[in-house]
């Protein structure tokens, strides 16, 4: 029985690892957040590790109010490109996997096709800046760690996208929603069946298989504008709230928004030999899971 730990288990992802792994009897899971553990507290993380034997981190934790970020740059980087570096440095220095998860914010917007893996970053926001501060960080840990980018998250938990939709096409009856920034939602128990993957592999000895390491990348399936996932995201509610397609300009904010976000998975495909479902496949599944809960 491995001991792993997962920080910022209150957040979206967080919350869909713990639904997903409370009935897991093979390991032992320490689900953690503040105050339980500061991430950015070297003396904090150095104690937690040796105290509690953590063979893996799954690192979830992250400052993400993109706008907030450009006036918070400091703050932004301590917990999205310093805590990164400690726990990758302490991981590395007692033979621990490190789990972290990175944004396509990491890259500049301007593509016209899938972002790779070694696609150069240019981020242009203080929130991308801090998180490709945290990647580097890892990298230079030269630990066993896997970096996974991902875009779009949303979930049953927390607050994003598709819930803030949900909610206001139910109390309006109509919407503005830019069109004009393109990419692919991901469905955060999607992301965290793979993550759960991640960890099997690694201790299925039989297999002969090792932990993969190095910088994925991980979304659902197919292309949208956050239009059409609104649209969707109303199709499915049964709302008859308009959703009426504006430019990125109707909606100023501090932060930069990417306009291109799509992801190439064609590596984390090939290498764990995974199926990734399609965007609308996903948002089903979140409607199920809402409606159940109900």
């Amino acid at each position: 029985m491995a001991n792993i730990l997962i920080t910022g288990s209150k957040g979206q992802l967080g919350s869909e690892l713990r639904e997903l792994l409370i009935a897991d009897k093979i390991h032992n899971y320490h689900f953690t957040d503040l105050p339980q553990l500061d991430i950015t507290n070297e003396n904090d993380v150095e104690k937690y590790l040796d105290i509690n034997k953590i063979e893996v981190i799954i690192n979830c934790a992250a400052y993400t109010s993109v706008d907030k970020a450009e006036d918070e740059p400091k703050t932004a980087t301590l917990v999205n490109g310093t805590a990164p570096g400690i726990l990758a440095r302490h991981a590395a220095k007692r033979g621990i996997s490190l789990i972290h998860i990175s944004t396509d914010y990491v890259f500049d917007g301007k593509a016209s096709l899938p972002y790779k893996e070694d696609h150069p970053t240019e981020p242009f926001s203080a929130y991308g800046r801090s998180k490709l501060e945290g990647e580097r960080e890892i990298i230079n840990a030269k630990g066993e760690s896997i970096i996974i980018r991902t875009s779009w998250l949303y979930s049953a938990f927390g607050s994003n996208f598709a819930k803030t939709i949900l909610r206001l096409s139910s109390e309006r009856e109509s919407i503005d929603v830019v069109f004009d920034q393109v990419g692919t939602p991901t469905y955060a128990t999607d992301l965290a069946k793979v993550i759960i993957q991640l960890i099997k592999r690694k201790f299925n000895r039989e297999s002969g298989q090792n932990l993969i390491t190095g910088i994925y990348h991980y979304s659902n399936e197919g292309v949208c504008s956050w239009y059409d996932f609104a649209n969707e995201i109303v199709k499915l509610s049964g709302n008859t709230c308009r959703v009426n397609p504006v430019t990125s300009d109707k909606f100023p904010t501090k932060a930069l928004r990417p306009q291109y976000s799509v992801l190439d998975k064609g590596k984390i495909k090939s290498q764990m030999g995974i199926e990734i479902p399609h965007w609308k496949e996903s948002l089903k599944e979140l409607f199920l899971k809402i409606y159940d809960n109900e």
